[in-house]
C-alpha cells in the first residue's frame, strides 16, 4: 500500500489542476485483476457493505450486491450515494449526490500483476473545517477500503 502522485491519465487530473483537494492511494498485487473485478470487489466488501448501510439508513440510498456488479460491468450510471461521472479504459469516476466529493478507481497492469488506484477528489466549496477535521480519518478509511478491494478481488480470483 502507497500514497501515490495520480497518474497523468487519471479521470482526477481536472480536480486535481482547478485546485480541488486529491489524493491517490495505490496497491500492487501479483497477479491480474480486471477493472470490473476491482470496481465489483470495492463496492462489496465488508468494510464498503457498512457505508452502505448507513447511506441505506441516513440518505435513503439503498444498494445490494447485484447493483455492485451491473455498476463494475457497466450497465447502470448509479450505485448508492453515487452516480457515474465518466469513464474511461481501467478507470471509473463516481460522484456523490451533492456534487462534493469524487471517488475514482483505476486498474493498470504492472509486470505479471495489476496496480490498484483509490483516489477521491473534494471540490474546494466543500472544504470547509469538517472536512479538515474529517481528512486523517478520510485518509484511513481510503488505505482500508483499498486494502480490502484488492484482497477480495484476489480471492475472487
Amino acid at each position: 500500500m502507497m500514497i501515490s502522485e495520480l497518474p497523468e491519465q487519471a479521470l482526477l487530473q481536472r480536480y486535481r489542476s482547478q485546485g480541488d483537494y486529491t489524493d491517490c492511494f495505490a496497491i500492487d498485487v501479483p497477479q491480474a485483476v480486471s477493472h470490473a473485478a476491482f470496481v465489483e470487489a470495492f463496492y462489496t466488501t465488508g468494510v464498503f457493505k457498512l457505508e452502505r448501510a448507513l447511506l441505506s439508513l441516513l440518505a435513503a440510498c439503498p444498494s445490494r450486491d447485484a447493483e455492485a456488479r451491473e455498476l463494475a460491468a457497466g450497465q447502470r450510471e448509479r450505485f448508492s450515494a453515487w452516480s457515474v461521472e465518466a469513464h474511461a479504459p481501467g478507470q471509473l469516476l463516481m460522484c456523490d449526490l451533492a456534487g462534493s466529493m469524487r471517488s475514482w478507481l483505476m486498474v493498470l497492469e504492472a509486470g505479471p500483476g495489476t496496480r490498484l488506484y483509490f483516489g477521491s477528489a473534494v471540490v474546494r466549496k466543500r472544504q470547509g473545517g469538517a472536512f479538515r477535521a474529517l481528512l486523517g480519518f478520510h485518509k484511513l478509511y481510503s488505505r482500508i477500503l483499498l486494502r480490502a478491494a484488492a484482497a477480495r478481488a484476489l480471492r475472487a480470483g
